[in-house]
């Protein structure tokens, strides 16, 4: 099937970022949201990014005018609907998502492949809530979008060979690489990424390090781009929170335990830089730690 228009469902960070790449792409996009102001902001975000592509001289205005052009937004969910690929990116909570899909199935073409964003919920599961478990996959994107070249593609156990094909056809036109994950808790980036943030939270609790020096050793001692807690700020903590349930629960391994810490911040509501406040403060002009 050729796919040439997308439906999106949320238009919070990676939606909006998911959008931007499919529409530079040449796709047509249909971006949901509940809200209109988030609806608003988009659309802001994705122009203002695209205009800093051009000033990198990486598009032309032409080609940002054009992607513009291509995403349209609206609040009905079965807008999406009439697509060749609807791609869920809401609230990391399994609830919220089967809600989603369950309220989107009746609005689908046949031939639609449903994929959800998700960063480690079971694939399988969640495509046992719809009516085409075979045209179901995760589809994972890496923050922030526009510049991360991995996405990766979960089949669930029901998942048929020409589905996945045609989504690896798919990461190809958008510019970007396919890694091919198992469904299970975490699938590669966050089985692995997570827990080493984790850690780091427990070695802040524990004493070991400061914030900034938890982050200068990894950034120069382990040659990472950025170190693990300015990291979580910028995934949100309550994202990694939910990620580390989700191993925790799915792996029954202590190794995946939550460290306390973490959980203290995302109860008092200090989830990174999405609320100027995580490990850092983000109100000045320079990130300053709060521990």
């Amino acid at each position: 099937m050729d796919i040439n228009r997308v439906g999106i469902i949320g238009a919070g960070q990676m939606g909006n970022g998911i959008a931007h790449v499919f529409a530079l792409a040449g796709f047509d996009v249909v971006l949901h949201d509940n809200a209109e102001d988030v609806l608003n902001n988009a659309l802001l975000l994705i122009e203002g990014n695209l205009e800093r592509q051009v000033s990198r001289g990486k598009i032309s205005d032409e080609e940002k005018d054009a992607a513009l052009k291509r995403i349209r937004t609206t609040r009905r969910l079965q807008d999406t609907g009439d697509t060749g690929l609807v791609i869920e990116a809401a609230t990391e909570r399994e609830t919220i998502k089967s809600a989603i899909f369950e309220d989107l199935v009746p609005h689908l073409r046949p031939e639609t492949i449903l994929t959800s964003n998700t960063s480690s919920i079971s694939i399988t599961r969640l495509a046992s809530r719809t009516d085409r478990p075979n045209r179901f996959m995760g589809f994972h994107f890496m923050n922030p979008v526009p510049v991360m070249h991995l996405v990766e593609l979960i089949r669930g156990i029901a998942t048929d060979e020409q589905t996945y094909k045609e989504l690896v056809e798919v990461v190809h036109r958008l510019g970007k690489t396919p890694a091919s994950a198992e469904d299970f808790p975490g699938f590669i980036v966050n089985r692995i990424l997570m827990p080493m943030i984790n850690e780091a939270v427990y070695a802040l609790l524990e004493g070991i390090g400061t914030v900034e020096s938890i982050d200068s050793s990894m950034r120069l001692g382990a040659n990472h781009p950025m170190g693990p807690l300015q990291l979580a700020d910028f995934i949100g903590l309550d994202t990694c929170l939910a990620i580390m349930n989700v191993l925790h629960d799915g792996l029954a391994d202590t190794k995946y335990r939550p460290c306390p810490l973490l959980t203290k911040y995302v109860e008092a509501q200090w989830l990174g830089r999405k609320t100027n406040r995580g490990f850092y403060d983000y109100h000045g002009d320079v990130p300053v730690p709060t521990r």
